[in-house]
């Protein structure tokens, strides 16, 4: 393999997500070339890696800005990679990142408390599935993103109706996951960041009423519609921080961010959402007082400097 390759490959969909992640990469003299996941093909036969260490940006959001997303086809790439002794950060992630149903049995199979759940495949299963559930539920589409695919039925009624005429939300893999409505205590979230396994930072966010699109990064901000949030720096129990390392571990997630919310009925921790992707919080200075990109970027290095020490 070519001593002059470059060393990070960032591959992603967004063509703007990703740009204080590049300027990050430029401040710490790190060579690499993005690969835009559009326009992209490969020989499973061939095609080598395109740096020392690739870097999986891809978004489950994806499909909403296309219909020929990239999500399913990363994972065959990133394997091909792999496959060629290459190493892909975070590709490990794709497996709990692609479907909320995994994402919860993980949360169960530690433990931990989320929303009560039922999965089904099929718009006539939904009704039978909510049975013994507390209205109102949601009911979100297995592969979401930034919100999407989450409506919200008031009684068993309204969501036989909509299960009837087919307009439940559905994954792009054809799942539905049917989820009792847990109130927000003071109408906010918590968002952890992990890195490597271990707690980065968290941020509270809170949104008017019930917004669902609860990302927190700069370009997702300037979206036409998206919600006001407010952003603010806070440490959680470390007994959370500890389920939330112990979660990020179990996935597979090198980076990433791990959601949780206290259930204004009763007041339970409820864990209810992984995340394979971070862009990291806008304005991150004034709201963390440090820039999470550094950090991420000097783990990468580290990364980049093993993969050449085992290569020499």
């Amino acid at each position: 393999m070519s001593d002059t390759l470059p060393d990070l490959a960032v591959v992603y969909e967004h063509p703007e997500w990703f740009e204080p992640l590049f300027a990050a990469l430029d401040r710490h003299g790190v060579t690499y070339v993005k690969v835009p996941l559009a326009g992209h093909t490969f020989d499973p036969a061939a095609s080598p890696a395109p740096a020392t260490v690739v870097f999986s940006r891809v978004a489950m959001s994806s499909f909403l800005r296309d219909p020929e997303h990239p999500i399913f086809y990363a994972q065959s790439l990133f394997e091909h990679w792999q496959g060629q002794g290459t190493r892909v950060v975070n590709a490990s992630a794709l497996h709990i990142d692609t479907s909320k149903a995994r994402q919860m049995s993980l949360i169960a199979r530690l433990g931990l408390k989320g929303p009560a759940t039922r999965v089904a495949h099929r718009q006539a299963d939904i009704p039978a599935a909510a049975e013994g559930l507390r209205f109102p539920v949601l009911v979100k589409a297995d592969i979401g993103g930034a919100g999407a695919g989450i409506t919200r039925y008031e009684t068993p009624e309204t969501l036989a109706e909509a299960a009837g005429e087919a307009w439940c939300p559905a994954g792009v893999n054809g799942l539905s996951l049917i989820q009792e409505y847990a109130p927000r205590r003071d109408g906010r979230i918590t968002r952890v960041e992990t890195l490597n396994g271990r707690y980065l930072y968290a941020i509270d966010i809170e949104s008017p009423g019930d917004a669902f699109d609860l990302c927190p990064a700069d370009a997702c901000l300037v979206r036409p519609g998206a919600p006001t949030l407010t952003m603010t720096k806070v440490t959680p129990p470390s007994e959370i921080i500890a389920a939330v390392e112990r979660l990020a571990v179990a996935a597979g997630l090198e980076v990433g961010g791990i959601e949780y919310l206290i259930d204004d009925r009763d007041g339970s921790v409820l864990f209810y959402d992984i995340n394979g992707l971070s862009n990291f919080v806008a304005r991150p200075v004034e709201v963390l007082g440090f820039d999470p990109h550094d950090d991420l970027v000097d783990w990468l290095k580290g990364i980049v400097a093993e993969e050449k020490g085992r290569r020499a």
